[in-house]
């Protein structure tokens, strides 16, 4: 090969010798991945193996304790995130004497999640329509999955950081998710999925990147 030029388009997210480390004790790592526009990874493992914690080391919540996270080429920065990272964590996150309607202006508000749908819009595409005026206190535990869910919606970010966004949820909200995430990779965005059960990818055969517990 003659120029040095390669034919593989950029990788939207590159993780090289990626670790983390808590009170001199490992929790992974190092790592190595690239995630392009329209993939899913699933990162699987079992609890305490490192999964949420790399998910928020990725979103920048946590500084990494080794090696370097790429965002389209350039270091991975908190300036970037609201825009470019959309970060759904195991806990719904919301204020349970809001309604959801109120929680997603909230999350507007605060920080600042434009460019994507209305919120009467988002509720309704998570099959909450019916729903916005009621306390979050009195929705179940898969309807409040839902409103999180309903957030990611509000700001198209290319990359969504999953953590354990299957739980809580029916067959018809595992698939609600399955569909979230074709939309997702059809829009040229990509998505890392942590998981520690056996779920169907309507996208497909997603990649996958075992983590384990360290010793």
């Amino acid at each position: 090969m003659t120029g040095g030029e390669s034919n593989d388009p950029m990788p939207l997210l590159e993780a090289s010798g990626l670790s983390y480390s808590r009170n001199d004790e490992p929790v992974f790592g190092p790592l190595d991945f690239r995630l392009h526009a329209g993939e899913v990874l699933l990162i699987e493992g079992d609890n305490g193996s490192g999964k949420t914690t790399l998910l928020r080391v990725l979103s920048g919540l946590l500084a990494p304790g080794g090696g370097s996270i790429r965002l389209n080429g350039e270091d991975l920065t908190m300036a970037r995130l609201s825009h470019q990272v959309a970060l759904l964590g195991h806990q719904p996150g919301l204020k349970a004497d809001l309604t959801p309607l109120e929680n997603l202006d909230f999350a507007i508000g605060v920080f600042g999640l434009r460019g994507g749908i209305t919120p009467h819009l988002a509720l309704a595409s998570v099959g909450l329509e019916g729903y916005e005026e009621v306390p979050v206190r009195q929705l179940s535990a898969g309807q409040k999955k839902r409103v999180s869910l309903a957030r990611l919606l509000l700001v198209p970010a290319a990359l969504w950081l999953l953590d354990e966004p299957y739980a809580n949820l029916d067959r018809e909200g595992i698939d609600l998710v399955n569909r979230l995430l074709d939309a997702q990779a059809r829009r040229g965005g990509a998505a890392l999925v942590t998981s520690h059960g056996a779920y169907v990818f309507t996208t497909g055969s997603p990649r996958r990147l075992p983590l384990r517990a360290t010793a």
